[in-house]
């Protein structure tokens, strides 16, 4: 139906130009609306990002022939009647329509859509406060579609109005020839300042109404990729399988602000210098359709229009083979610069250890040829764009002067005027400063292909992250039974070898156990695996269903931040009282610490291991799991010490089923079962049920 309405329309549009008898319009205006309906059908598949351009395109095209149409039938105020684009502009439109279709099927640039179209797209409830209207609420692809659309119809405006005051210099230069100084300043007043007014007014808007959207979709995109980076333990499996993304915090702080920022601009950049190509082409191509060649009496119409366009590609041939190898260095640069901010990060994290193992001279030379690595790849980024820059500012010297060469003669000869050859000027700057978008931007454009490599690099250790799940790994399933069961399990290492294999274990509610064996046997990778985060190997560990589970490594995890929030983890804000908060402290023996809650630190540098192992403790107190996995989580505390967590434990967690991994035999008191991981010749590890000894009297 659509398809048809459009094609009606457009004959309908070409009788009636044909009607009145207009040779121009009746050729132009109907070829320029079908070939937009043309487009707009090919566009189907399109990224929604694209679409956006496209639509806009046709609604300034509806504009541009209804402006044409009303004035053929005289309906445009005579107020207006110099601000009716030519018959070429629709045309111009059209073009440009097939242009961002071209693009569409560009591999880089679906690729860089699919990255976009993820917010574009999206159905997430949002809301947006708009001045002088209020607060709307709709989804938030909607609410960014709206605002790319607005900032779109925003450029257009700002290219029109070039336009109009290339006229302007034209009629003030004029004056100024012809000494008539009453409508020098007519010009100057009267079309000059309103206009002028209009442009600063548009471009506050612009400003406000562009960073609203780059926020809102970094914002979007930056929940986006955490939540997929976190989901699953995709975070901790990209390390295992060691996938092509180092440095994910990088590439999600980063990158992802580098790609909203430079896909916003180069956009909205190319969108701009498109439709000033669109428009000043014809401006140029009339003022010199009477230019010869120079030296001859023959006449090429045009001419300066094809010295543009000779002289821009020239100019992009020598930009780009002078400037490829950039896209390859700045990607390095960023990997060795996040290496850097890691290292750096590393040390602070650590600085007591490295203190006691007077550490810092090592420290300083690795920190050394790392920033030793940034220097290097700097200095080829540096060399690299001196060269650049070197022939980019020879060739836009010679913008100032090339239309000058072609234009002067034809002043001299008295055939133009001042305002002519201003005009011709403005025009071929603007058509120039166009075609030559690629050679301004490109170094742009080669620091935002590394941005690109890097995220579609880290979304891909993602999904390969995803399809190493779905291959054979081990399986985790509830059951109704009170017990864990393992079932024919085999627990691998990332790289293939089989590390434990354990036919039938049951760890029986209740019974407190202790895993045991040798250092490298898998006793916490056989806890990850029931933890469901080790996916490496083969069989069936079931639950029981509704159950909770908590894991205490030896080194546990503490956020930087409030005390409150490291003692909750992974609780979130609020989960707990702070009466509960500073009893749990107290009770697991940090009654030095439990009144500074609200203090905010690194606390896991400020306490020492013993005392973080006992926070940890009082995380579990107030968790209450029904199963708790102690990863020699009380390894860094004296004996008796140990011996009171165990006690508290128990009294406090009495519901709590206890399995932990130990070398010190003063745990044996602390258990109702020892399971030994024994090593055979071949690596492989399998549990032996051991009996309790009885303790010594």
């Amino acid at each position: 139906m659509v398809k048809a309405g459009i094609g009606i329309a457009v004959a309908g549009l070409a009788l009636l130009m044909l009607h009145f008898n207009n040779p121009e319009l009746s050729i132009l205006l109907p070829v320029a609306v079908l070939g937009l309906a043309i487009a707009l059908f090919l566009s189907r598949d399109m990224a929604k990002f694209l679409k956006v351009f496209l639509m806009v395109l046709a609604w300034v095209e509806g504009i541009l022939v209804v402006m044409n149409l009303a004035a053929t039938f005289g309906a445009m105020p005579e107020a207006l009647a110099d601000y009716v684009p030519p018959a070429y502009m629709p045309v111009g439109a059209t073009i440009f329509a097939f242009v961002i279709y071209g693009i569409s099927r560009i591999p880089v640039i679906r690729t860089i859509m699919q990255i976009a179209d993820r917010y574009f797209t999206s159905h997430a409830r949002s809301e947006i406060e708009i001045p002088f209207i209020g607060r709307i609420r709709a989804s938030e692809g909607t609410i960014g579609t709206t605002l790319l659309a607005f900032l779109i119809l925003i450029n257009f405006g700002q290219v029109a109005l070039s336009v109009r005051l290339s006229f302007f210099s034209r009629d003030l230069y004029n004056a100024l020839q012809e000494k008539n100084s009453g409508e020098f300043w007519y010009q100057l007043l009267w079309v000059f300042v309103p206009f002028v007014t209009i442009y600063v007014l548009i471009a506050m808007v612009e400003i406000g109404s562009q960073y609203v959207l780059r926020i809102r979709w970094r914002a979007f995109l930056n929940g986006l990729y955490v939540k997929e980076w976190l989901s699953d333990g995709a975070h901790y499996r990209m390390q295992l399988l060691g996938r092509e993304a180092d440095n994910p915090d990088q590439r999600i702080a980063n990158d992802l602000h580098s790609y909203v920022d430079q896909t916003y601009s180069l956009s909205i950049g190319l969108l701009n210098q498109c439709a000033t190509l669109v428009s000043f082409v014809a401006v140029l191509w009339v003022l010199s359709s009477g230019f010869t060649l120079p030296g001859t009496d023959t006449p090429i119409p045009g001419l300066l229009v094809w010295v543009c366009i000779a002289y821009a590609v020239l100019g992009t041939v020598l930009t780009h083979l002078i400037g490829r190898p950039l896209i390859r260095l700045y990607f390095q640069q960023e990997r060795v610069e996040a290496d850097y901010r890691f290292s750096l990060a590393r040390l602070r994290e650590y600085t007591e250890q490295v203190a006691l193992l007077g550490g810092e001279e090592a420290e300083q030379e690795a920190l050394r040829n790392r920033f030793a690595m940034i220097v290097q790849n700097f200095m080829q980024i540096v060399r690299r764009v001196m060269r650049l820059t070197v022939f980019q500012s020879t060739y836009f010297q010679a913008n100032v002067v090339v239309p000058l060469i072609f234009t002067a003669p034809y002043f001299f000869l008295g055939k133009i005027t001042l305002g002519q050859l201003q005009q011709t000027v403005g025009a071929f700057s603007n058509v120039q400063g166009a075609l030559d978008f690629f050679v301004t931007s490109y170094s742009s454009i080669a620091s935002y292909k590394a941005v690109i490599d890097r995220l579609t690099s880290f979304e891909r250790a993602i999904k390969s992250v995803q399809r190493s799940n779905s291959a054979e790994h081990v399986s985790l399933s509830e059951t109704s039974h009170a017990n864990i069961a393992l079932s024919n399990l085999r627990v691998d290492l990332p790289e293939g070898r089989t590390l434990i294999q354990a036919d039938d274990l049951v760890f029986r509610r209740g019974e407190t156990t202790l895993l045991t064996g040798p250092s490298g046997s898998g006793k916490s990778t056989l806890f990850r695996a029931i933890s469901g985060i080790w996916p490496f190997g083969g069989g069936e560990i079931m639950t029981p269903h509704g159950k909770s589970m908590m894991l205490l490594p030896q080194r546990p995890y503490i956020p930087i931040g409030s005390l409150r929030a490291a003692v909750s983890y992974p609780g979130t804000h609020g989960a707990y009282s702070d009466a509960a908060i500073v009893d749990a402290l107290r009770v697991a023996k940090l009654p030095q610490i439990a009144d500074r809650l609200d203090e905010e630190r690194a606390w896991g540098q400020t306490l020492s291991l013993g005392e973080q192992q006992r926070l940890a403790v009082a995380r579990a107190l107030l968790a209450k799991p029904d199963w708790l996995f102690l990863d020699e989580a009380t390894a860094a505390l004296d004996e008796p010490t140990e011996a009171e967590i165990y006690k508290i434990i128990k009294e406090k967690l009495p519901e709590t089923t206890v399995i932990s991994i130990g070398h010190r035999s003063t745990l044996l008191d602390y258990h109702d079962r020892r399971i030994d991981l024994k090593r055979g010749e071949n690596g492989l590890s399998t549990p032996v049920d051991m009996m309790q000894p009885q303790p010594a009297e």
